[in-house]
């Protein structure tokens, strides 16, 4: 490999992570907003928030690099030795820090190696800076332990934790004398919250979702059963009308008063099992949500593309769903036939009051496909005004929610579909 493809090949690693780290800060905003508006609402309302908000993320922890301040005053201050020492290390420290931190919050990458390396070498600048400089630059350990405590958990953290904190006190020790111990409870503090409120808030949200799959779960039982008890319906009165029919086939050559009997009784076996079933399948013949998502991957799969699912919310009504699934069946198969895409992610999030669903594609977007963006609803259409982006917008906005579609502010194709958990019951038209 020739060293200008070596260049090339770092640029596009630090442009993939570049990239990712808008996305994640994108995101991370996106769900304050909403956060933030569910807590107005419920202000106004009165209704307390069951969401507890966006999981937290590397960007909750970067106020607390403020208390590096200190020393970052100290390089231009005239006294400091070597001051281009100190401006590496605290370049250094920085770039450690904020590596370790936004990997802390996903389990791959914080029992990854890497991270572990990095959280080393995180310790020895800490030590480095603080028996060559001192002062505000002690204030590095309680940094060192935040990050320590964001990625250490279980049974090893109250050793990592006290084993720093001793560290912090023998290199403090050494510029500070007696002050080193409100530097190792620093220190040990720092770690010890950290690691406590993080594992408690990942616990709460495990809880929550699992509580939330198990709902889940439980209504595609009770479909299972209902469509069960239907088969058994419908077989037993198809034997019925199967029994009458030949019953009336065998009278009608001798005696056919009889057989418009027969034939009498299989028109009313007829009008009652299909009343039966009418009333049977109201709010059980609309779709799926995760089925539809579950085909939305394989479908994603099958093209080549990356998919991206994630779910989680209460349970759905059954035409809250069907408006879902449909929703996510164009947009998938939009991203499938025109984007050219590489990765798409769809989220589908929901609180007590309404519901989101998310789909974004890398593709070529708005330019690249047949889709456009009407210019007057900013809502995409396609196709005749029955089905498509345009259509399922109308359907949205009759059910008292939204549809918004266009290019991405990074590229690619966005679709947004906002739902009130609470939609009517009304007559379910088939999308063409």
């Amino acid at each position: 490999m020739t060293q200008g493809s070596g260049n090339r090949s770092w640029w596009r690693k630090a442009s993939c992570r570049t990239d990712a780290w808008q996305a994640a800060r994108a995101d991370w905003k996106s769900d304050m907003e909403r956060f933030k508006a569910d807590q107005r609402a419920a202000r106004e309302t009165g209704v307390p928030v069951e969401n507890p908000g966006p999981p937290p993320t590397g960007f909750s922890l970067l106020p607390w690099l403020l208390m590096g301040m200190g020393a970052f005053s100290n390089v231009f201050q005239a006294g400091t030795p070597q001051p281009w020492l100190g401006a590496l290390g605290l370049l250094a420290f920085n770039s450690l820090y904020i590596y370790v931190v936004f990997r802390a919050f996903v389990k791959e990458k914080r029992e990854a190696r890497s991270t572990r390396v990095a959280l080393v070498l995180m310790g020895v600048v800490t030590c480095a800076l603080a028996i060559g400089y001192g002062g505000n630059w002690l204030y590095f350990f309680p940094l060192l332990g935040l990050a320590t405590g964001a990625v250490t958990r279980g049974p090893w953290l109250g050793r990592t934790g006290l084993c720093l904190t001793a560290l912090a006190v023998a290199v403090s020790a050494v510029q500070d004398g007696w002050d080193a111990v409100n530097i190792g409870y620093a220190t040990f503090l720092s770690t010890m919250v950290t690691a406590a409120i993080l594992s408690l808030s990942e616990a709460v949200r495990e809880l929550r979702a699992a509580r939330e799959e198990l709902a889940r779960r439980a209504v595609e039982k009770e479909r299972l059963r209902f469509s069960r008890d239907l088969h058994d319906l419908l077989g037993h009165t198809l034997s019925v009308i199967v029994v009458k029919s030949e019953a009336a086939r065998r009278l009608a050559r001798r005696d056919m008063d009889a057989a418009l009997a027969q034939i009498t009784d299989i028109e009313s076996v007829g009008r009652q099992a299909l009343t039966e079933i009418r009333e049977a399948v109201t709010g059980y013949r609309e779709g799926s949500l995760s089925t539809e998502l579950d085909r939305a991957r394989s479908a994603l799969e099958a093209a080549s593309i990356e998919p991206v699912v994630r779910h989680s919310g209460p349970p759905l009504t059954a035409p809250t769903e069907t408006l879902l699934s449909w929703v996510v069946r164009e947009a998938v198969t939009n991203a499938v036939r025109h984007s050219g895409a590489a990765r798409c992610e769809i989220a589908v999030e929901g609180t007590a009051e309404r519901v989101r669903l998310r789909v974004v594609d890398d593709g070529r977007g708005v330019g690249g496909a047949v889709s456009g963006v009407d210019a007057v609803s900013g809502v995409g259409s396609m196709g005749s005004a029955g089905t498509g982006l345009k259509g399922l917008a109308e359907r949205l906005a009759a059910a008292g929610g939204r549809l918004e579609a266009g290019p991405g502010p990074r590229g690619g194709f966005v679709v947004v579909a906002e739902l009130p958990v609470e939609v009517l019951e009304r007559e379910v038209v088939t999308v063409g």
